[in-house]
Protein backbone atom coordinates (compact mmCIF):
# COMPACT_ATOMS: atom_id res chain seq x y z
CA UNK A 1 0.00 0.00 0.00
CA UNK A 2 1.15 3.68 -0.31
CA UNK A 3 2.54 5.63 2.78
CA UNK A 4 4.64 8.56 2.60
CA UNK A 5 7.83 6.44 2.66
CA UNK A 6 9.54 5.82 -0.19
CA UNK A 7 9.50 2.14 -1.81
CA UNK A 8 13.61 2.31 -1.80
CA UNK A 9 13.19 1.95 1.98
CA UNK A 10 10.46 -0.29 2.62
CA UNK A 11 7.39 -2.18 0.98
CA UNK A 12 4.13 -2.05 2.80
CA UNK A 13 2.79 -5.67 2.72
CA UNK A 14 -0.64 -4.32 3.86
CA UNK A 15 -4.37 -3.60 2.12
CA UNK A 16 -4.97 -0.07 1.67
CA UNK A 17 -8.79 0.36 3.38
CA UNK A 18 -8.46 4.25 3.27
CA UNK A 19 -12.57 5.32 3.25
CA UNK A 20 -13.31 1.76 4.32
CA UNK A 21 -13.52 2.47 7.87
CA UNK A 22 -14.52 5.07 10.25
CA UNK A 23 -12.45 6.08 12.69
CA UNK A 24 -14.13 5.90 16.70
CA UNK A 25 -13.29 7.96 19.76
CA UNK A 26 -10.52 6.68 22.27
CA UNK A 27 -13.83 6.45 24.66
CA UNK A 28 -15.75 4.32 22.60
CA UNK A 29 -13.04 2.31 21.45
CA UNK A 30 -12.11 1.67 24.77
CA UNK A 31 -15.34 0.57 25.92
CA UNK A 32 -15.73 -1.14 23.34
CA UNK A 33 -12.52 -3.39 23.56
CA UNK A 34 -13.49 -4.15 27.80
CA UNK A 35 -16.76 -5.50 26.21
CA UNK A 36 -14.32 -8.10 24.31
CA UNK A 37 -14.32 -6.66 21.04
CA UNK A 38 -10.86 -6.98 19.59
CA UNK A 39 -8.75 -3.61 18.96
CA UNK A 40 -7.49 -4.63 15.38
CA UNK A 41 -11.19 -4.73 14.38
CA UNK A 42 -11.54 -0.83 14.84
CA UNK A 43 -9.42 2.33 14.29
CA UNK A 44 -8.73 5.14 16.78
CA UNK A 45 -9.36 8.98 15.84
CA UNK A 46 -5.14 9.79 15.52
CA UNK A 47 -4.50 12.04 18.49
CA UNK A 48 -3.43 16.11 16.86
CA UNK A 49 -1.18 17.09 19.28
CA UNK A 50 -0.88 20.23 20.80
CA UNK A 51 1.85 23.05 19.69
CA UNK A 52 3.51 22.48 23.17
CA UNK A 53 3.49 18.80 23.06
CA UNK A 54 5.67 19.28 19.56
CA UNK A 55 7.77 21.88 21.44
CA UNK A 56 8.84 18.18 23.80
CA UNK A 57 8.74 16.17 20.60
CA UNK A 58 11.25 18.42 18.72
CA UNK A 59 13.05 18.87 22.04
CA UNK A 60 13.22 15.28 22.93
CA UNK A 61 14.33 14.85 19.23
CA UNK A 62 17.36 16.45 19.23
CA UNK A 63 18.32 15.31 22.91
CA UNK A 64 17.70 11.53 22.09
CA UNK A 65 18.65 11.67 18.25
CA UNK A 66 22.01 10.40 18.59
CA UNK A 67 21.74 7.68 21.54
CA UNK A 68 18.93 6.17 19.05
CA UNK A 69 21.66 6.23 16.47
CA UNK A 70 24.00 4.56 18.49
CA UNK A 71 21.34 1.62 19.45
CA UNK A 72 20.91 1.53 15.77
CA UNK A 73 24.36 0.78 14.86
CA UNK A 74 24.67 -1.75 17.55
CA UNK A 75 21.72 -3.65 16.65
CA UNK A 76 22.96 -3.27 12.53
CA UNK A 77 26.48 -4.45 14.03
CA UNK A 78 24.99 -7.67 15.86
CA UNK A 79 22.70 -8.64 12.92
CA UNK A 80 25.68 -9.39 10.23
CA UNK A 81 27.50 -10.67 12.84
CA UNK A 82 24.11 -12.91 14.11
CA UNK A 83 22.44 -13.47 10.60
CA UNK A 84 24.55 -12.47 8.12
CA UNK A 85 24.95 -10.53 4.90
CA UNK A 86 21.58 -11.83 2.80
CA UNK A 87 19.02 -10.88 5.81
CA UNK A 88 15.72 -9.93 5.28
CA UNK A 89 14.16 -7.19 7.40
CA UNK A 90 10.57 -7.56 7.93
CA UNK A 91 9.83 -5.04 10.09
CA UNK A 92 6.39 -5.06 12.14
CA UNK A 93 3.65 -2.52 11.09
CA UNK A 94 3.23 0.16 12.42
CA UNK A 95 6.20 0.97 14.90
CA UNK A 96 8.71 -1.31 13.48
CA UNK A 97 8.99 0.35 10.33
CA UNK A 98 10.71 3.48 10.79
CA UNK A 99 13.28 1.40 12.96
CA UNK A 100 13.87 -0.70 9.54
CA UNK A 101 14.26 2.21 7.88
CA UNK A 102 16.66 3.10 10.18
CA UNK A 103 18.90 0.15 9.99
CA UNK A 104 18.38 -0.51 6.10
CA UNK A 105 20.19 2.79 5.54
CA UNK A 106 22.93 2.22 8.50
CA UNK A 107 23.70 -0.69 6.35
CA UNK A 108 23.98 0.59 3.12
CA UNK A 109 25.36 4.17 4.46
CA UNK A 110 27.90 2.43 6.86
CA UNK A 111 28.34 -1.38 6.09
CA UNK A 112 27.80 -1.36 2.58
CA UNK A 113 25.06 -3.78 2.65
CA UNK A 114 21.71 -3.66 0.70
CA UNK A 115 19.35 -5.35 2.91
CA UNK A 116 15.47 -5.87 0.92
CA UNK A 117 12.67 -4.02 3.78
CA UNK A 118 9.07 -5.15 3.97
CA UNK A 119 6.41 -4.67 6.52
CA UNK A 120 3.97 -6.77 7.58
CA UNK A 121 0.69 -6.55 10.10
CA UNK A 122 0.95 -8.93 13.08
CA UNK A 123 -1.82 -8.40 15.64
CA UNK A 124 -1.75 -10.20 19.45
CA UNK A 125 -4.61 -12.76 19.88
CA UNK A 126 -5.25 -12.99 15.70
CA UNK A 127 -1.58 -13.64 14.67
CA UNK A 128 0.68 -13.02 12.20
CA UNK A 129 -0.37 -11.67 8.74
CA UNK A 130 -0.68 -15.52 6.60
CA UNK A 131 -0.58 -13.76 2.93
CA UNK A 132 2.48 -11.73 3.90
CA UNK A 133 4.32 -14.26 5.12
CA UNK A 134 3.90 -16.36 2.22
CA UNK A 135 4.72 -13.78 -0.11
CA UNK A 136 7.70 -13.33 1.70
CA UNK A 137 8.58 -17.12 1.67
CA UNK A 138 7.82 -17.01 -2.62
CA UNK A 139 10.92 -14.73 -2.49
CA UNK A 140 13.05 -15.79 0.22
CA UNK A 141 14.73 -18.61 2.35
CA UNK A 142 12.89 -18.73 5.57
CA UNK A 143 16.06 -17.92 7.12
CA UNK A 144 16.74 -15.31 5.63
CA UNK A 145 13.68 -13.63 7.08
CA UNK A 146 14.57 -11.46 10.40
CA UNK A 147 11.52 -9.38 12.21
CA UNK A 148 11.91 -6.04 13.50
CA UNK A 149 10.00 -3.64 15.82
CA UNK A 150 10.83 -0.79 17.97
CA UNK A 151 10.70 -2.02 21.21
CA UNK A 152 9.76 -4.44 23.88
CA UNK A 153 7.01 -3.25 26.49
CA UNK A 154 6.65 -6.77 28.73
CA UNK A 155 6.70 -8.95 25.89
CA UNK A 156 3.37 -9.37 24.23
CA UNK A 157 4.02 -9.16 20.32
CA UNK A 158 7.08 -10.94 20.83
CA UNK A 159 5.39 -14.26 22.28
CA UNK A 160 2.64 -13.87 19.48
CA UNK A 161 5.69 -13.95 16.84
CA UNK A 162 7.35 -17.03 18.76
CA UNK A 163 3.80 -18.93 18.41
CA UNK A 164 2.72 -17.95 15.15
CA UNK A 165 5.80 -18.06 13.91
CA UNK A 166 6.36 -22.08 15.06
CA UNK A 167 4.17 -23.26 11.44
CA UNK A 168 6.79 -21.61 9.59
CA UNK A 169 9.36 -24.31 9.08
CA UNK A 170 12.98 -22.70 8.95
CA UNK A 171 11.90 -19.50 10.03
CA UNK A 172 13.07 -17.86 13.10
CA UNK A 173 10.94 -16.40 16.13
CA UNK A 174 13.75 -14.15 17.15
CA UNK A 175 12.91 -10.24 16.91
CA UNK A 176 15.81 -7.37 16.83
CA UNK A 177 14.37 -4.33 18.78
CA UNK A 178 16.35 -0.77 19.19
CA UNK A 179 15.50 -1.35 23.22
CA UNK A 180 14.51 -4.08 25.26
CA UNK A 181 14.37 -3.76 28.61
CA UNK A 182 12.53 -6.41 29.43
CA UNK A 183 15.35 -8.56 29.20
CA UNK A 184 14.21 -10.86 26.58
CA UNK A 185 16.13 -10.76 23.76
CA UNK A 186 20.35 -10.30 22.86
CA UNK A 187 19.25 -8.45 19.38
CA UNK A 188 18.83 -5.53 20.72
CA UNK A 189 20.58 -1.83 20.40
CA UNK A 190 20.46 -1.60 24.37
CA UNK A 191 18.51 -2.85 27.01
CA UNK A 192 17.92 0.58 28.64
CA UNK A 193 14.35 2.14 28.73
CA UNK A 194 15.50 4.27 25.76
CA UNK A 195 13.36 6.88 24.21
CA UNK A 196 12.91 6.36 21.23
CA UNK A 197 11.64 9.73 19.74
CA UNK A 198 9.27 8.12 16.97
CA UNK A 199 7.18 6.81 19.76
CA UNK A 200 5.93 10.08 21.15
CA UNK A 201 4.32 10.30 18.14
CA UNK A 202 1.55 8.07 15.93
CA UNK A 203 1.21 8.18 11.99
CA UNK A 204 2.84 11.32 11.10
CA UNK A 205 6.26 9.75 12.30
CA UNK A 206 5.32 6.51 10.76
CA UNK A 207 4.70 7.04 7.11
CA UNK A 208 1.22 8.96 7.46
CA UNK A 209 -0.34 4.97 8.38
CA UNK A 210 -2.59 3.72 10.60
CA UNK A 211 -2.08 0.82 13.07
CA UNK A 212 -2.91 -2.32 11.18
CA UNK A 213 -6.46 -3.85 10.76
CA UNK A 214 -8.60 -7.38 10.48
CA UNK A 215 -12.08 -7.43 10.21
CA UNK A 216 -13.42 -10.18 7.96
CA UNK A 217 -16.48 -7.79 5.67
CA UNK A 218 -13.38 -5.85 4.26
CA UNK A 219 -10.13 -7.95 5.07
CA UNK A 220 -10.64 -10.72 2.62
CA UNK A 221 -9.31 -14.16 3.04
CA UNK A 222 -6.74 -13.54 0.36
CA UNK A 223 -5.91 -9.84 0.98
CA UNK A 224 -3.40 -8.59 3.50
CA UNK A 225 -3.90 -6.92 6.62
CA UNK A 226 -5.32 -3.42 6.23
CA UNK A 227 -4.21 0.07 7.05
CA UNK A 228 -5.40 3.51 5.97
CA UNK A 229 -3.17 6.33 4.23
CA UNK A 230 -4.07 9.44 6.29
CA UNK A 231 -3.38 11.99 2.96
CA UNK A 232 -5.07 14.66 4.84
CA UNK A 233 -2.22 14.78 7.29
CA UNK A 234 0.62 15.37 4.86
CA UNK A 235 0.99 18.79 5.94
CA UNK A 236 2.00 17.82 9.09
CA UNK A 237 4.47 14.51 8.20
CA UNK A 238 7.20 14.62 10.30
CA UNK A 239 8.16 10.35 9.24
CA UNK A 240 11.82 11.16 7.03
CA UNK A 241 12.20 14.28 9.32
CA UNK A 242 13.03 11.79 12.25
CA UNK A 243 14.63 9.49 9.96
CA UNK A 244 17.03 12.17 8.34
CA UNK A 245 17.51 13.77 12.39
CA UNK A 246 18.55 10.33 13.43
CA UNK A 247 20.73 9.46 10.33
CA UNK A 248 22.47 12.42 10.49
CA UNK A 249 24.82 10.89 13.58
CA UNK A 250 25.40 7.55 12.29
CA UNK A 251 28.64 8.98 10.95
CA UNK A 252 29.67 9.88 14.07
CA UNK A 253 29.10 6.35 15.51
CA UNK A 254 31.55 4.85 13.72
CA UNK A 255 32.36 1.15 13.00
CA UNK A 256 33.23 -1.60 15.17
CA UNK A 257 29.92 -0.60 17.63
CA UNK A 258 29.31 -3.72 18.81
CA UNK A 259 32.11 -4.55 20.91
CA UNK A 260 31.66 -0.50 22.64
CA UNK A 261 28.68 0.70 24.83
CA UNK A 262 27.24 -2.21 25.59
CA UNK A 263 24.09 -1.50 28.07
CA UNK A 264 23.46 -4.12 31.21
CA UNK A 265 20.48 -5.94 31.44
CA UNK A 266 18.81 -5.89 34.72
CA UNK A 267 18.43 -9.79 35.67
CA UNK A 268 15.55 -11.30 35.31
CA UNK A 269 12.19 -9.86 32.88
CA UNK A 270 10.34 -7.26 32.88
CA UNK A 271 7.27 -9.54 33.63
CA UNK A 272 8.39 -9.53 37.28
CA UNK A 273 7.53 -6.07 37.20
CA UNK A 274 4.16 -6.28 35.63
CA UNK A 275 3.28 -9.20 38.23
CA UNK A 276 4.22 -6.43 41.07
CA UNK A 277 2.01 -3.72 39.87
CA UNK A 278 -0.55 -6.25 38.49
CA UNK A 279 -0.37 -7.23 42.46
CA UNK A 280 -0.27 -3.52 44.26
CA UNK A 281 -3.23 -2.28 42.30
CA UNK A 282 -5.24 -5.62 42.29
CA UNK A 283 -5.06 -5.57 38.45
CA UNK A 284 -6.25 -8.51 37.18
CA UNK A 285 -5.57 -8.17 33.41
CA UNK A 286 -1.82 -7.59 32.91
CA UNK A 287 -3.29 -6.46 29.33
CA UNK A 288 -4.13 -3.02 31.35
CA UNK A 289 -0.53 -2.99 32.37
CA UNK A 290 1.78 -1.15 29.80
CA UNK A 291 5.41 -0.40 30.65
CA UNK A 292 8.16 1.08 29.66
CA UNK A 293 8.31 4.98 27.88
CA UNK A 294 6.97 3.08 24.65
CA UNK A 295 4.20 1.51 26.19
CA UNK A 296 3.35 4.26 28.17
CA UNK A 297 3.21 7.12 25.51
CA UNK A 298 0.84 4.44 23.65
CA UNK A 299 -1.52 4.54 26.19
CA UNK A 300 -2.02 8.02 26.48
CA UNK A 301 -2.15 8.80 22.82
CA UNK A 302 -4.78 6.25 21.81
CA UNK A 303 -6.11 4.29 25.30
CA UNK A 304 -7.75 5.94 28.45
CA UNK A 305 -5.51 6.03 30.72
CA UNK A 306 -5.60 5.40 34.81
CA UNK A 307 -2.48 6.66 36.01
CA UNK A 308 0.93 6.75 35.02
CA UNK A 309 3.67 5.10 37.14
CA UNK A 310 6.93 6.41 37.20
CA UNK A 311 10.12 5.31 38.91
CA UNK A 312 11.37 8.19 41.34
CA UNK A 313 15.12 7.83 40.25
CA UNK A 314 14.08 8.80 36.89
CA UNK A 315 11.48 11.59 37.75
CA UNK A 316 13.78 14.40 36.57
CA UNK A 317 14.67 12.20 33.44
CA UNK A 318 14.32 14.44 30.39
CA UNK A 319 13.37 11.36 28.06
CA UNK A 320 9.90 11.22 30.71
CA UNK A 321 9.40 14.88 29.31
CA UNK A 322 6.78 14.06 26.71
CA UNK A 323 4.96 11.28 29.23
CA UNK A 324 4.76 14.29 31.93
CA UNK A 325 3.28 16.25 29.43
CA UNK A 326 0.52 14.57 27.72
CA UNK A 327 -0.25 13.31 31.39
CA UNK A 328 -1.06 17.08 32.17
CA UNK A 329 -3.12 17.24 28.79
CA UNK A 330 -5.35 14.40 29.80
CA UNK A 331 -5.80 15.00 33.80
CA UNK A 332 -3.92 11.69 34.36
CA UNK A 333 -2.14 11.27 37.70
CA UNK A 334 1.36 10.21 38.03
CA UNK A 335 2.04 8.07 41.12
CA UNK A 336 6.05 6.93 41.75
CA UNK A 337 6.55 3.50 41.90
CA UNK A 338 9.70 0.97 41.87
CA UNK A 339 10.46 -0.13 38.50
CA UNK A 340 13.52 -2.74 38.26
CA UNK A 341 13.45 -2.91 34.67
CA UNK A 342 11.40 0.55 33.36
CA UNK A 343 11.30 4.03 33.69
CA UNK A 344 7.40 4.38 33.56
CA UNK A 345 4.34 2.08 32.73
CA UNK A 346 0.90 3.23 31.84
CA UNK A 347 -1.64 1.90 33.37
CA UNK A 348 -5.14 1.95 31.44
CA UNK A 349 -8.92 2.48 32.85
CA UNK A 350 -11.26 0.07 34.03
CA UNK A 351 -14.25 1.37 31.99
CA UNK A 352 -16.74 0.48 34.29
CA UNK A 353 -15.01 2.50 36.81
CA UNK A 354 -15.81 5.42 34.50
Amino acid sequence: MRSSYSEEDVILLLKDITGMVQPQTTNERERLIQSGRHYCEMLPVEYVPTEKYMQVYQESLQMYAAQTAAATARLAEKIVQEKGQDTVLVSLARAGIPIGILLKRYLKQNLHLKLPHYAISIIRGRGIDKNAMQYLLKRYQPQQLLFVDGWIGKGAIFKELQKEVAAYEGVSAEIAVLADPANMTQLCGTHDDLLIPSSCLNCTVSGLISRTFLRSDIIGENDFHGAVYYEQLEQADLSYAFIHEIESHFSEVGNNVYTKAKSKAVQGTGMEDVKNIAESFQIADIHFIKPGIGETTRVLLRRVPWKVLVDERWKEDLALRHIFRLAEEKHVPIAYYPLRHYKCCGLIKKMGDV
